[in-house]
């Protein structure tokens, strides 16, 4: 048994974790009273971890991992299971997407050559939904200003 200086509570030696140069052998810190303060920690200093994640993340081996994975049968499954999640969990909006990919099909609703916002001629357009109640009226804004948009005022009305 062992008393924790945080909580002042006295539990069992397996409710510490490990540290060999403590006399016992021990951390003077409960698990629980540990990950509270490094989840605070890491809710205070969020904009440090988000900045490191994110520089960790663009790190040639990392890159080349995911890309090495995304072509592996197992990236391809994991990727049909994360779209088919996404369907599944946003069925309004797949809709509205298959409405729309339809009705420019079938020439009832003209695509643009041009972004609405920055006139630019991108060789792929998105149709942008401001309310999902209205499936065919679409904005066709370009990958860069369509993210820019979402950036901007979020999911927007409906989604």
């Amino acid at each position: 048994m062992k008393q924790c200086f945080k909580c002042l509570e006295t539990k069992k030696l397996g409710e510490f974790y490990k540290h060999p140069r403590m006399s016992d052998g021990r951390v003077n810190k409960c698990k629980s009273c540990n990950k509270a303060d490094v989840k605070k920690n890491r809710e205070d200093n969020s904009d440090y971890y988000k900045s490191y994640e994110k520089s960790r993340a663009n790190l040639p081996h990392r890159i080349a991992g995911r890309l090495k994975f995304a072509q592996s049968e197992a990236g391809r499954a994991c990727a049909r299971a994360a779209r088919k999640a996404w369907e599944d969990n946003n069925l309004i909006k797949k809709s509205a997407s298959t409405m729309v990919g339809n009705a420019v099909r079938d020439g009832k609703l003209i695509k643009p050559s041009t972004c609405e916002s920055c006139s630019d001629k991108p060789s792929r357009l998105h149709g942008h939904h401001d309310d999902y109640a209205y499936p065919l009226v679409v904005r066709w804004l370009c990958p860069t200003c369509h993210s820019r948009w979402h950036k901007e005022n979020g999911e927007g009305l409906n989604g």
